[in-house]
């Protein structure tokens, strides 16, 4: 068993790594410091993100830097409606040898990698989007009544654009929900922006290197969950999710009024789990209140929905998620 000196030890060491890899990133997705973090916590956490931005903001190179910072072997798809799940899986092909036999061989898709991103993943058909549910899920994909292994860590970060919706279709709620957090991607503010044009548009850019090896991202995750999580934090995940089922006895009128479904149980779980990512990532040993308040709209956002009504009176989920936390009695008090 582990000693507590050893353990704080332990996670201070992968803070101060994490600091590291968190510069090198910023080197090169200049000034998005919210928007490192959460990618980093999914990561760290071992699971998936949904990344929800306009087009030119930055998303793929971010990706594109993680991968190399964490030492990844990456891979990308891009998504279109005309995109099959062989495309992405990999298929059987008759192969016929110099002797004359022949004999199926299978041909691994991109998704046999460690970071795959799924660009623009809602403008494939929903027959393909279920492609990635098993392997988001299960880390192996069934391909000719075979189960394959995917390489390890995996992890997907897909993208979307908030705004062209034509052509596209919405994921299902089941997918949606083996995402651990949806990470917003807004415009830079104006000084950062000037120093993504001074970065950007000279002679030479700004080179990133490994910071993290694949082996070290995995044990990094094994101690992610051995970080200590205190009662009153645990108390106020479960008060936070459950607010938000309308047929909950906890939630307020407003949620029973303005939402069609809340969050279940995976909710819970990638609360508790980026609760100590955000910690780890600011230099602390445990969670606090605020850590639990800063993950509830990237965590619950994408696992509930409003009503028709609710969506009718122009309400958005996120600034019901807002209303709702500060509501929360001993929450504001807490923090």
């Amino acid at each position: 068993m582990t000693e507590p000196a050893d353990l704080v030890q332990e996670i201070e060491a992968l803070g101060e790594k994490l600091g590291q890899a968190k510069v090198a990133i910023t080197k090169r997705f200049i000034g998005q410091e919210r928007v490192v973090d959460l990618t980093l916590s999914a990561l760290l956490c071992g699971g998936h993100g949904l990344l929800i931005g306009l087009p030119g903001l930055g998303k793929t190179r971010l990706v594109e830097t993680l991968s190399t910072v964490m030492g990844l072997n990456g891979n990308r798809v891009q998504f279109t409606p005309d995109l099959m799940p062989a495309d992405i899986l990999g298929s059987e092909v008759l192969e016929t040898g110099n002797d004359g036999s022949r004999e199926f061989k299978f041909i691994q898709g991109p998704i046999f990698c460690q970071l795959l991103m799924a660009d623009e993943i809602n403008r494939a058909s929903p027959r393909t989007q279920s492609a990635l549910l098993q392997a988001m899920q299960e880390r192996q994909v069934t391909v000719a009544g075979a189960d394959r292994p995917l390489d390890q860590p995996f992890h997907v970060l897909a993208t979307q654009n908030p705004i062209e919706q034509e052509g596209t279709y919405p994921l299902p709620e089941a997918q949606l929900d083996r995402f651990l957090v949806q990470i917003d991607v807004p415009y830079p503010e104006r000084g950062t922006e000037r120093d993504i044009l001074l970065a950007t548009t000279g002679v030479e850019e700004e080179e990133t290197h490994q910071v993290f090896t694949a082996e070290e991202l995995r044990a990094a995750q094994k101690l992610l969950r051995r970080m200590p999580v205190g009662e009153s934090v645990m108390e106020m995940i479960l008060d936070l999710v459950r607010a938000f089922r309308p047929d909950d006895d906890s939630a307020s009128e407003a949620v029973r009024e303005s939402v069609a479904w809340g969050p279940g149980p995976r909710a819970a779980q990638a609360l508790m789990m980026t609760v100590r990512a955000q910690a780890l990532l600011h230099g602390r040993l445990a969670p606090n209140a605020q850590d639990v308040i800063d993950m509830a709209s990237p965590v619950l956002s994408h696992r509930m929905a409003l009503s028709f009504a609710a969506r009718a009176r122009g309400e958005t989920v996120t600034d019901l998620i807002a209303e709702t936390v500060q509501g929360l009695d001993g929450i504001g008090a807490a923090a």
